[in-house]
């Protein structure tokens, strides 16, 4: 597994309160980083839901990006020899690195990607004879809805690969 600043952190000890346990990773607070695909999946039926959707969602990276450079600049200095990035340096790493991962993999990607396949599920639906006009109506959001958690690994991992072997080769 590559290793970065995004990494989703693991709970110590199991606690809740653990010194890597990171609100916007292991709680209920990570489903705001995926209103957007919630948003996408109810485009036709509510389209007035979209826009909130991604304020959410985007609300959500930036506040995880803020997190991480606040964790950053908390950290205790155990020794700063003449190679070393200054702590500013690096919470502005840690920032940017975090904003640009989750909006690609929280916001972006899996926006157009369950965009396209709502649309994809409405085409087929609306070329299909004798289908109830409920089922017309909702197979489309619910396909999208179905596919958020089949979509969100293989985003994750293409987008650890894109920025591992990119930006954060500089960083």
């Amino acid at each position: 597994m590559a290793t970065h600043l995004h990494q989703d952190s693991s709970k110590t000890n199991g606690e809740q309160g653990g010194e890597n346990y990171n609100i916007f990773r292991d709680s209920l607070l990570r489903y705001c980083g995926y209103a957007n695909e919630v948003g996408e999946s109810f485009r036709y039926l509510y389209p007035k839901l979209v826009a909130p959707s991604y304020a959410v969602a985007f609300g959500y990276c930036l506040a995880d990006s803020i997190s991480a450079g606040y964790h950053v600049m908390s950290e205790k200095e155990h020794f700063c020899d003449e190679g070393s990035s200054s702590r500013e340096k690096r919470a502005a790493i840690a920032v940017f690195d975090t904003l640009l991962w989750q909006s690609l993999a929280s916001v972006v990607i899996p926006g157009g990607v369950i965009n396209t396949i709502v649309r994809a599920a409405r085409f087929t639906v609306a070329r299909a004879v004798g289908l109830p006009l409920i089922v017309t109506k909702w197979a489309p959001t619910f396909v999208g809805l179905g596919s958020i958690p089949v979509i969100i690994t293989p985003i994750d991992d293409c987008v650890d690969f894109a920025l591992d072997n990119s930006t954060r080769k500089f960083l």
